[in-house]
């Protein structure tokens, strides 16, 4: 994209230039940090899987106790517009709804709309073959099935990872693993069975297509993984939106299975990608 390249964003119903779009100071997602999100990408300028992000948005704001001001239809007309107008083929749509205009600071008022969206790169081939570390870190989001905008934990351990030379941090409680910062977690078992957290989590949207392509070819479970399961497990992967799938090849310094990435982490990401290109050519 050039540099002289003109981005839009959504607020409430206008369609403003993306470097003159903002909020007031009284907004509670600056005041309180209160709000939702959710984010999707778009190919060849066609959003994937929309309906599954849409559903999870009106969720997480029910769970918040929001009201998104435009009904589904309507929103997603919006978004058709945002992306034909943008011109961008390849890119990340990311949906904020906030706490509102408040005038004490505390008190919600008329939640505010905003869309932006922007190029998107995803992980390199190179990023799947050599997978990433990882550390782990005793924490649980909550209200962990909604997509709120509080990301202070992760946000604030990103020093700690980098020091580390690892690539991201992984969520436990008393040793029972949930979740990344942004993505999902699975493990896969020295029998093939694919098993990944079933509470204290966001459910992905990229975590449900996996399931359902990975229950095709083997077993799969949605249940408990401890840090324990992690050691004797064959392979694990993260999976989101941006990331696909990326396998995980050493957590808080011991290699998982032989330290490299795994067949069926890579098997299963071929899938998505193929996945990926038919909701495209249907669109």
């Amino acid at each position: 994209m050039s540099s002289d390249h003109r981005l839009y964003a959504y607020l409430n119903e206008e369609f403003l230039p993306l470097d003159s779009t903002y909020l007031h100071v009284s907004d509670l997602a600056i005041q309180r940090g209160y709000g939702i999100f959710d984010f999707f990408k778009t190919q060849n300028g066609h959003p994937l899987f929309l309906d599954g992000y849409l559903g999870r948005f009106f969720n997480s704001a029910q769970l918040m106790g929001l009201e998104v001001p435009l009904p589904a239809e309507d929103l997603k007309a919006s978004i058709t517009r945002l992306i034909q107008m943008n011109g961008l083929g390849d890119s990340g749509v990311k949906m904020i709804l906030t706490g509102g205009y408040s005038e004490n600071g505390y008190n919600p008022g008329p939640p505010n709309l905003i869309m932006i969206e922007q190029p998107l790169t995803l992980p390199s081939e190179a990023q799947q073959a050599a997978g990433i570390k990882i550390i782990t870190h005793e924490y649980v989001r909550e209200l962990a099935e909604a997509k709120t905008i509080n990301y202070t934990v992760g946000i604030r351990l990103i020093q700690k990872v980098k020091a580390l030379g690892a690539d991201d941090v992984l969520y436990h409680q008393q040793g029972v693993v949930s979740e990344f910062p942004r993505s999902n977690f699975f493990i896969v078992r020295a029998d093939n069975t694919l098993v990944t957290p079933a509470k204290e989590i966001l459910k992905g949207i990229t975590r449900k297509n996996v399931l359902e392509l990975a229950s095709k070819k083997y077993r799969v479970e949605e249940g408990t993984v401890t840090l324990e399961n992690i050691a004797q497990a064959k392979e694990a992967f993260m999976t989101s939106t941006t990331k696909r799938i990326l396998p995980i090849v050493e957590v808080d310094g011991k290699p998982v299975g032989n330290g490299k990435p795994g067949e069926v982490s890579l098997e299963l990401l071929r899938d998505l990608i193929q996945l990926e290109e038919a909701q495209t050519s249907r669109e």
